[in-house]
């Protein structure tokens, strides 16, 4: 009968470990694919900054130094790896946009542009679909790391290595200002 007492107590001490441990792949996997969905936002968002510049650069060819930074904070962006890091570099890029469309607001030629509103509309568009899966990805990494610290899951989490995952955040206050868009 202890036996029995004994291999039941194992039974469900085992099915428990299974069960803890796919909550954390689901949990990781869908941390992995929320981040994925703001890797396509940032993608596409970089592929628009190229666009957004040569139509500004035909009207305003005197602003040289806030193209080369514009073209520069999305280099950074681009090469970034890691989530602290993409954070920072897509918070400088959001910096050197806001500038962008600072200097558009000087020539009512731009604006009155149908390419250049088009492109406004776009990136507008995306800097929502960024923010966007920025809340989706910060929800599942809060999910995770919530499984991660409470008892008994934090067991398992330790037991095979699970590591929390790191939010994807904005700054300063300045960053923390959407991108104008005027039209």
């Amino acid at each position: 009968m202890w036996t029995t007492i004994i291999l039941i107590i194992l039974a469900i001490i085992v099915l428990w470990l299974i069960v803890a441990y796919n909550r954390f792949i689901r949990l990781r996997k869908r941390t992995d694919e929320a981040w994925s969905d703001i890797d396509v936002q940032l993608k596409r968002r970089h592929d628009l900054i190229p666009n957004l510049v040569e139509t500004v650069k035909g009207y305003a060819t005197h602003e040289r130094e806030l193209f080369e930074k514009v073209t520069e904070a999305r280099a950074k962006a681009i090469s970034a790896s890691g989530t602290a890091q993409k954070a920072q570099a897509e918070n400088m890029l959001s910096g050197a946009l806001k500038s962008l469309f600072a200097v558009a607001e000087n020539y009512p030629q731009l604006r009155a542009s149908e390419n250049f509103s088009k492109l406004q509309e776009e990136l507008a568009d995306t800097e929502n679909k960024i923010q966007a899966a920025r809340r989706f990805y910060n929800g599942n990494v809060r999910d995770l790391n919530t499984a991660l610290e409470v008892f008994p899951s934090n067991i398992v989490a330790k037991i095979f290595s699970f590591k929390s995952a790191e939010f994807f955040q904005l700054e300063g206050e300045e960053e923390r200002k959407p991108v104008e868009v005027k039209f």
